[in-house]
């Protein structure tokens, strides 16, 4: 078997990885300003960069949105096309010694992909994710510059922002310490300092997306939650799961390449003879 390329198409950036004999190879990440353009970017870049020649590939595996604007197959490569949520579960489960999970997959928006043995089920999601970071920080901190943002989070107090159960209580709650929050931005002021409103909006988002899948999961007995995509690389991660841990006696997983998981699962799909469809067209493109 050749390499298989698997790339994951968003509306402006695009992820490609590449697998050869089931060893992930040299993940890339490509912004642009339509996915097309993203698209041809990532590719070329990533088979100049990797000293690929095109005759060394197997095949071209596309997922995500922006995969929907490809019709015809890339430089004449054999082409195919995958679904997304599929790309989720085989991605985030692959290296993983769990049987059941649930993929959260943390984008603009975050969705929900529940992974029993070889089943594979998107279950729902939410419209909280890094969109909901931009749209806020574009408003009260006039900036979308996410690794500013990022930045300034790391100097707030989030005890400024938030309500907390120990503002309203003076002892705990069962299943709840006195610094979990009581209310997102309950404690906000108007004179907050932007470092402090940068570390509210980042907590409030993750904790929402933590919370979500966990209520996800009440009516199965999965404990285990793989996170993937762009905000699993947030250093506020690291705080803010751990405690949803111990309050809710669950696991989450932050992978290797979690931010590439998706475009992994879209190669797999292939290398695993899964569901995809094969773009066919008169001509190739590029």
């Amino acid at each position: 078997m050749g390499i298989v390329i698997g790339i994951d198409v968003g509306g402006s950036t695009t992820k490609i990885i590449g697998v050869d004999k089931k060893e992930i190879k040299h993940p890339m990440l490509v912004t642009a300003t339509d996915p097309i353009t993203s698209l041809f970017g990532a590719f070329g870049k990533y088979i100049y960069d990797n000293g690929i020649s095109l005759n060394e590939i197997e095949k071209v595996m596309l997922t995500g949105v922006g995969s929907a604007y490809v019709n015809q197959p890339l430089y004449g490569l054999p082409t195919a096309r995958t679904d997304e949520f599929l790309a989720n579960g085989l991605g985030a489960h692959h290296g993983s010694r769990l049987k059941d999970l649930i993929v959260v997959s943390m984008g603009t928006g975050t969705s929900f992909v529940k992974v029993e043995g070889t089943n594979i089920e998107h279950i729902g999601g939410i419209g909280i994710g890094g969109g909901t970071i931009l749209g806020l920080s574009r408003l009260l901190l006039k900036t979308h510059d996410i690794r500013h943002v990022v930045e300034m989070a790391k100097k707030g107090a989030i005890e400024n922002i938030n309500l907390q159960i120990q503002d309203i209580c003076n002892a705990p709650l069962p299943g709840l310490p006195l610094d979990a929050t009581a209310s997102t931005f309950g404690k906000a002021d108007a004179n907050a300092s932007s470092e402090d409103i940068a570390t509210g909006i980042i907590q409030m988002v993750l904790q929402s997306i933590g919370q979500s899948v966990i209520l996800a999961a009440l009516n199965s007995s999965i404990k285990d939650f793989i996170l993937i995509g762009n905000l699993a690389k947030l250093p506020q991660c690291a705080d803010i799961f751990p405690k949803l841990e111990d309050m809710y006696h669950c696991h989450f997983h932050i992978p290797k390449y979690a931010e590439y998981r998706t475009a992994l699962g879209a190669a797999l799909a292939f290398v695993n003879q899964q569901k995809y469809e094969e773009i066919r067209g008169e001509r190739a493109l590029g």
